[in-house]
């Protein structure tokens, strides 16, 4: 069933009350590839009412008081994507299109839509129950950080918003536990997985330098960041306190990750896999193609790329669903009207993670020193592709089903270290699971920027790219890689994109398109360092190009058909990324 979105569908469930209004920044899609859509379920299947608004005007009070008003909690989030990412380029231009608004147009989803929808509540419901933000743009922005869009250091999102709680990570288990302590009107603040505004600093929490000193401090930022890091894990984090004026904002620790059967159970309740139909009169919603027929089979990713903000919001373990919940939602998908017999993907935030974790790190939490993949793959990490295999093979075999595709990426790093099966894998993608193009992010080819990506060398991607080409011709398969890369990294100057541009061409055979300039997102270690021009791990000064001329620049180096060159000029000496001059017919 879908959540309600207006009083009719609440009369109709003989609700006369939401106990939770959950408002959010896109179209209600009713998927468990959706977050809003996951924790209204999962709060519904513990017996509380639950309403959904979504992507409510902000100028009127019609959307925002449809539902009336909520007898525990309203929750806020600004939607599947930070609202900023969401709504400009990395040029800072206005994107155009939103796939996750009814007809494509970006019209609905304002800038830092959970402050504004808070706001919203707030004008006109005084003195309301409290307001929960979460999401990633919460979970993101939940401590001081530095903000691309306004080019400063802001507070954490929840002074900005003014709400109440703010629950970071996936936030299932938290919301539960928030929304039983707020029935029985029993303190939360002891709740895992949450922050808070108070007027002290516990006595056992660990403080983070203040506000007002990273914003003066580029030291201290980095200080700040580095222990709000190491203190993601569950297993081994402690309370953070961070000092915004005469104010404390307290991070407890983040909640114990999902156990599998906690996992699978989420996947087992009721989702319609459709737009509501409240949205669906409006226009298509384009993001629905991608997760109507996708299966997640696990969460997490201890890939821990410095651009990426998965291992900060889903956390640094990996867990795995079992093959036979994974599989039960596929002979579910295959039930639906229109499935054509093609699973679209199957996969997590890194595919090719499913299945193993790290014994160690089960054990004992992530180590504090040390990543598992890079510089290069611990020992620990027994990487093992043999469940993943059979998973697909099982798949395959489900009646109906004719295709089913790995679009998720994969790190060919870990399948080239996994002796026993990860050959046996890429065959086996190659052969069953590859719809014409695979897609990979070596993201760069330079090992001095690599290095600040912390994302394998090339050596690997060589290898990889020539067993994909041999086992697709051993299939008599026409099928390519597409490589995503990025411009203008915190240490990349246009001499490095030529040399990516050259590599590409020389080692790949390609003419790149599929080239993004870089958006430092809060909480990453890449936006760290854009924002401090300092590597965080080194200390060292490094070059951050800032210009948005010349980052685009950066990008056309490589994807414009024009040969780039290197020309010396009497000022700058040597000048990388003038385009060549074609030679006049006298």
């Amino acid at each position: 069933m879908f959540l309600p979105t207006t009083k009719d569908e609440m009369t109709r469930l003989g609700w006369d009350v939401c106990d939770v209004i959950l408002v959010t920044g896109d179209a209600y899609i009713d998927s468990p590839h959706i977050g809003i859509a996951v924790i209204g379920k999962v709060l519904l299947a513990e017996g509380y009412r639950v309403g959904v608004i979504a992507q409510p005007q902000i100028d009127l009070e019609t959307d925002i008081s449809r539902l009336g008003e909520p007898l525990l909690f309203w929750g806020v989030s600004g939607g599947s994507v930070d609202s900023m990412i969401a709504n400009y380029t990395a040029s800072l231009k206005k994107r155009r299109s939103d796939d996750f608004t009814p007809g494509g147009i970006n019209n609905r989803r304002p800038d830092r839509a959970a402050i504004v929808y808070t706001n919203l509540i707030r004008r006109y419901f005084k003195n309301t129950k409290p307001i929960v933000l979460g999401g990633i743009e919460a979970s993101l922005r939940r401590i001081a950080h530095y903000d691309y869009w306004s080019d400063k250091v802001r507070k954490s999102i929840l002074f900005d918003a003014k709400a109440d709680i703010l629950v970071y990570g996936m936030g299932e288990k938290t919301i539960i536990e928030l929304a039983d302590r707020l029935k029985n009107s029993a303190g939360f603040r002891n709740v895992r997985g949450i922050c808070y505004i108070a007027k002290e600093c516990p006595a056992d929490a660990l403080p983070l330098p203040s506000y007002e000193a990273v914003t003066e401090n580029k030291h201290q930022y980095i200080d700040m960041f580095q222990t709000f890091y190491r203190n993601n894990d569950p297993m081994t984090a402690k309370t953070l306190c961070q000092a915004h004026g005469d104010r404390f904002l307290i991070q407890n620790p983040p909640q114990v990750y999902e156990t599998q059967d906690e996992l699978d159970k989420i996947y087992t309740l009721d989702f319609e896999r459709a737009v509501h139909p409240f949205h669906a009169k409006d226009g298509k919603v384009k993001a629905l193609d991608t997760i109507r027929f996708s299966i997640a089979t696990h969460r997490g990713c201890y890939g821990e790329c410095n651009f990426c903000a998965i291992a900060v919001h889903e956390g640094r373990a990996v867990r795995s669903r079992s093959v036979n919940s994974i599989l039960q939602e596929a002979k579910r998908l295959t039930e639906l009207s229109d499935f054509k017999g093609n699973i679209v993907d199957v996969g997590g935030p890194t595919a090719n993670m499913y299945g193993f974790e790290c014994r160690k790190k089960l054990a004992k939490g992530c180590c504090p020193d040390k990543r598992c993949l890079y510089p290069e793959i611990c020992p620990s990490l027994k990487i093992d592709h043999s469940r993943q295999i059979e998973l697909l093979k099982s798949l395959r075999a489900l009646p109906k089903v004719k295709k089913v595709f790995v679009a998720s990426g994969i790190r060919y790093d870990m399948m080239l270290a996994d002796k026993k099966n990860g050959v046996a894998y890429l065959r086996e993608l190659v052969k069953h699971h590859v719809s014409g193009q695979m897609k990979i992010a070596p993201e760069h080819t330079e090992d001095n920027i690599l290095a600040l990506m912390g994302k394998p060398g090339c050596k690997s991607l060589i290898e990889f790219k020539n067993l994909f080409d041999q086992f697709s011709r051993q299939a008599k398969k026409e099928q390519y890689l597409t490589y995503y890369l990025i411009a203008a990294h915190p240490g990349c100057t246009n001499e490095d994109m030529i040399k990516l541009r050259n590599f590409a061409s020389k080692e790949l055979k390609i003419h790149p398109e599929q080239v993004q300039i870089f958006i430092p997102a809060p909480s990453t270690w890449s936006g760290v360092m854009y924002s401090t021009e300092i590597d965080p791990f080194t200390n060292r000064q490094i070059f951050v190009e800032k210009s948005l001329q010349r980052k685009e620049h950066q990008k056309r180096i490589v994807v414009e058909k024009t040969t780039f060159v290197r020309k010396k000029t009497r000022r700058s000496g040597w000048k990388a990324g003038i385009p060549a001059q074609k030679s006049k017919k006298h």
